[in-house]
């Protein structure tokens, strides 16, 4: 299983990369996130060190720590516009995921760097792992800010393994037992089309991509397209080996959108032909019980710093899940996959 999600720079962003001679971790101080998590924060005591700078002359330093601690703040570095962020993610990775079976609408800014999700901004961004609701998934997301919000915006993050630990063992149980299955439904004018999510206009390219990927796809008439995919609960992440909870059931389930518009879909769509769904991997209703404890789990182990002009988030994304608070003002925030 494979795992690993436009305009040209900015000239507010665009800078000449400052030559530091740097021969050891000494020029980076490196402290908890917060108290009493693994994610950690790495601030530079020389002014103005560019990150990528660090990253071609300290070894194997921010590998490790994005592996060790799952997350990784880099604060007071240089800015970085999008070609400076793709640059810091083929160094330290060797090059940049597209964002194939799309799940939320983002722009390219420039290759493979995106917009992050561009949802109205007094809404939440439930915590997910990206593309965990696929079989093949990026190993690692880097954010980098911008322009921060006027007020919230955070891009709070997670620990899986502290998630799947807080579920009750019934319910951990019954979803590894089954899996998740993500139903969706297209052509009802409603969340992403297909050509969106599949980004191509060619019906034979979307059945391709889908026997691919093990993706039931049923063609309904007109523009409407039925898929249901099943797919994990949980694995083990692959930098640590612990079993981690990794689905998106309760972003993808009805009850995730407030409660007037569930009631709205619900009296306009029958079970199977809701925009986006999530059952067990059987095609059994998830138990809102289940649900239940998996809002009280992220909600318990989420971890929400306000973003500063420049800071970069390292997240290996089978560690450790991410979602957005609503904000006021502006707020620009891009992000690559590796």
């Amino acid at each position: 299983m494979t795992r690993t999600s436009g305009t040209g720079p900015s000239d507010r962003f665009t800078r000449t990369r400052r030559s530091v001679a740097v021969s050891s971790q000494a020029l980076v101080r490196t402290a908890p996130l917060l108290d009493g998590t693994r994610a950690v924060s790495c601030t530079p005591a020389v002014p103005g060190l560019d990150a990528r700078e660090w990253l071609s002359t300290s070894g194997d330093t921010l590998a490790r720590l994005r592996d060790e601690h799952g997350a990784v703040l880099l604060r007071g570095f240089a800015p970085l516009d999008a070609a400076g962020l793709a640059e810091l993610v083929t160094g330290l990775d060797g090059g940049l995921r597209d964002y194939d079976n799309r799940s939320t609408p983002r722009r390219r800014v420039d290759g493979n760097v995106f917009t992050s999700t561009e949802y109205p901004a007094d809404q939440t961004i439930p915590q997910h792992n990206e593309m965990s609701y696929a079989d093949s998934w990026p190993a690692t997301l880097f954010l980098t800010c911008l322009v921060p919000a006027a007020t919230g915006g955070e891009t709070p993050v997670a620990d899986s393994a502290r998630v799947h630990a807080r579920l009750p063992q019934a319910t951990r149980e019954r979803f590894e037992r089954h899996g998740v299955m993500y139903v969706r439904n297209f052509g009802h004018g409603m969340d992403l089309s297909w050509q969106e999510v599949f980004q191509t206009q060619d019906r034979a390219e979307v059945d391709a991509y889908c026997a691919r990927h093990g993706i039931e796809a049923q063609w309904l008439g007109g523009e409407r397209l039925r898929t249901r995919h099943v797919v994990q609960a949980t694995l083990k992440a692959r930098a640590t080996g612990e079993r981690v909870w990794f689905n998106q059931a309760h972003l993808f389930h009805v009850s995730s959108l407030p409660a007037h518009v569930e009631s709205e879909l619900r009296a306009d769509f029958a079970e199977d032909e809701l925009p986006r769904n999530a059952l067990y991997g059987d095609g059994t209703p998830l138990d809102p019980e289940d649900l239940a404890h998996v809002r009280a789990a992220y909600a318990a182990e989420e971890i929400a710093l306000p973003w500063q002009a420049g800071d970069v988030m390292i997240v290996d994304n089978e560690q450790f899940s991410h979602g957005r608070n609503p904000y006021s003002g502006d707020r620009r925030v891009l992000v690559a996959m590796a």
